[in-house]
């Protein structure tokens, strides 16, 4: 199984198979430099091509690599590190488990390195939730579809293009394919980044000086640690007003508009002081609600809701044209960065800053 687990280290199995063989992470990082190479390599060429490179011929390396790549992510900490890692190991396992799908060779090795529908389904506990339908491929649960689809920007997957009927989705089986590898990426996705041991954190110094090296040349981190309120999407634009004219939000709205700071980089001093217009300001409670939505006083750091939810809510407003083609916030936003020139986004920059410090005098 060791093969299998190698290949797809996202596995409740594999995490178990390492457990169960009882690794020091603190032991591999200082004496294995096998391991740690293919780590580092695993995280750089996310990065720079958006896969993981090229399987290490032992399987044992291959396998012991990913937990310590995910330290390598945690080590550096930026969310757009996090992301295109995630994103990265989930294309990889889409190319491999439908490469396994479609190969239907009837003599294969003792110890099978292939993984089938069933087995995903299983995995992510979607059995129940996915069915096939004869001659018209699959039906899933809407509950189940939402969530797994909110960060596929195109069009046919927003809810409002599929023939939903007695609660489930229809697609075909590439779709749910392309849905199985969104559950491969929020699970590698998930709880990263996390704490990391000063002992491994050292031993590995040196790869992660490296990848941040990788990080700045890219010049990633500027997409979404960018904070240009004339970008926002209009819900959080429309929120933020309210704040700013010192109404009072429900629960929910206040959730979304400072999950959504948080996600963009706002710090909780920043996010507190946009508060304290309002009547009912608590610094002290603010400042609780915002360190929890961040992730320093929870086990969780929480995004803002997806647009589904905003309109379930009530807080989805203004829709524009770009709405139309995006299932989420932050998607907007990233677009909206993304279409922005530098020079533009410099002048936002410094427009900000002298508001800043003209409301600091």
């Amino acid at each position: 199984m060791q093969r299998l687990h190698a290949r797809y280290p996202f596995l409740e199995a594999a995490r178990e198979s390492v457990a169960t063989e009882a690794v020091d992470l603190a032991t591999v990082v200082e004496q294995d430099r096998a391991v740690v190479d293919r780590a580092r390599q695993r995280v750089v060429t996310a990065l720079e091509s958006g896969a993981i490179g090229e399987p290490h011929r032992d399987p044992r390396i291959e396998l012991l690599s990913y937990p310590v790549a995910r330290v390598l992510v945690s080590m550096v900490g930026e969310r757009v590190l996090v992301r295109k890692y995630a994103r990265a190991e989930a294309a990889t396992a889409y190319e491999r488990f439908t490469a396994d799908m479609a190969d239907d060779t009837e003599l294969k090795s003792v110890e099978s390195t292939g993984l089938e529908l069933a087995d995903l389904l299983a995995e992510f506990d979607l059995r129940e939730d996915v069915r096939e339908v004869a001659d018209s491929g699959y039906r899933i649960d809407v509950g189940t579809y939402l969530p797994l689809a909110e960060d596929l920007w195109e069009d046919e997957w927003r809810l409002v293009n599929r023939p939903l009927k007695a609660g489930e989705v229809p697609v075909d089986e590439d779709e749910l394919l392309t849905l199985l590898r969104e559950a491969i990426r929020g699970r590698i996705e998930d709880g990263l980044p996390f704490d990391v041991p000063d002992t491994i954190a050292t031993a590995l110094a040196d790869d992660d000086e490296e990848i941040r090296s990788v990080l700045a040349e890219l010049d990633l981190t500027q997409d979404i640690d960018t904070v240009v309120p004339d970008l926002f999407p209009p819900c959080m634009k429309a929120l933020l007003d309210q704040i700013q004219k010192g109404e009072h939000l429900p629960h929910h709205s206040r959730f979304a508009i400072t999950a959504f700071l948080t996600s963009i980089g706002m710090s909780t001093d920043e996010i507190v002081d946009l508060y304290r217009i309002n009547s009912s300001f608590g610094e002290e409670m603010t400042r609780y609600q915002t360190d929890h939505i961040r992730g320093d006083s929870s086990p969780t750091e929480y995004s803002a809701p997806s647009c589904a939810t905003m309109q379930s809510y009530g807080d989805c407003v203004n829709k524009d044209d770009l709405c139309e083609r995006i299932p989420h916030p932050m998607a907007y936003y990233e677009r909206r960065i993304d279409d922005a020139d530098d020079e533009e986004l410099e002048d936002w920059r410094e427009n900000g800053d002298d508001e800043q410090s003209a409301s600091d005098d």
